[in-house]
């Protein structure tokens, strides 16, 4: 099913994807979808970037956080189906993984210093997301995998790939992706998908260490260092080609739709 408009969903339904809490220069994003696993879902999508756009340019600190046992489990499969069963030629997947394209961007070229707080399991979509953001910090318990490929699907959603191999590299970027395994914060840590790993307790004060230091730095100076950062980063990324993921995805799961005769 394709997801309404912001504009068009309920005010309850816009409050319960997200909640959010401001200290003052610190905005704090929860994903609150925690009995779901905080599942990425368009309507999700919709009200991340609605928060996103509508940002207070005083914030300098922003932390994506996600609530309950687990930061995020991942693309809402239910809804990937219902896409696919309302439109088989995949325009919902299209729409979907171009919402997906549009938060990622959002995270990564926000003037705020972005830090995802992560905890318990971090999979496919939801690891997009923590990699959009600058900074990452996890609990020890954090765990981390990439099912696509065992899925039926490429490693296609939100700018993942060239993110995570700029900041991994592409040799171990390969392994994990094709044998979709798991693997924990150590290892993590190690690859430069977390910066910082810490006990399940310590991870509210891990963040504030970052930010004490972050908001005491000149605004001008700080926006203008991180899209230095960001602008070197994707010089090398020349082959970059992830404005075409919603378009492989769509491509790859429609083909297998006619393939299996379900069209």
């Amino acid at each position: 099913m394709t997801a309404l408009p912001l504009t068009a969903l309920p005010a309850a339904a816009r409050q319960q994807t997200l909640r959010t809490h401001r200290e003052g220069p610190v905005l704090t994003i929860e994903l609150n979808t925690p009995e779901h696993g905080n599942t990425v879902t368009d309507a999700l999508l919709d009200d991340l970037l609605a928060v996103l756009q509508d940002q207070d340019p005083a914030v300098r600190v922003l932390v994506l956080a996600g609530r309950g046992d687990d930061f995020c489990l991942g693309g809402d499969r239910g809804e990937f189906t219902r896409h696919l069963a309302d439109d088989p030629t995949g325009g919902g997947i299209r729409l979907s993984g171009t919402k997906a394209r549009r938060v990622c961007d959002a995270l990564t070229g926000n003037p705020a210093v972005t830090i995802a707080r992560v905890h318990g399991k971090v999979i496919g979509a939801g690891m997009a997301l923590a990699l959009a953001c600058d900074l990452r910090v996890g609990s020890e318990d954090t765990t981390f995998r990439l099912p696509e490929l065992a899925l039926g699907l490429p490693t296609a959603w939100g700018g993942l790939l060239p993110r995570l191999i700029n900041e991994v590299g592409a040799a171990r970027v390969r392994e994990l992706v094709l044998t979709g395994r798991a693997f924990g914060a150590a290892e993590a840590r190690s690859l430069s998908i977390l910066q910082r790993v810490v006990p399940a307790h310590e991870l509210d004060a891990a963040v504030a260490d970052w930010a004490r230091p972050i908001v005491r730095r000149p605004p001008a100076a700080l926006r203008v260092t991180k899209t230095l950062l960001n602008s070197l980063s994707a010089a090398s990324r020349l082959a970059d080609v992830s404005a075409l993921d919603a378009e492989l995805m769509a491509a790859v799961v429609t083909e297998a739709h006619h393939a299996r005769g379900d069209g």
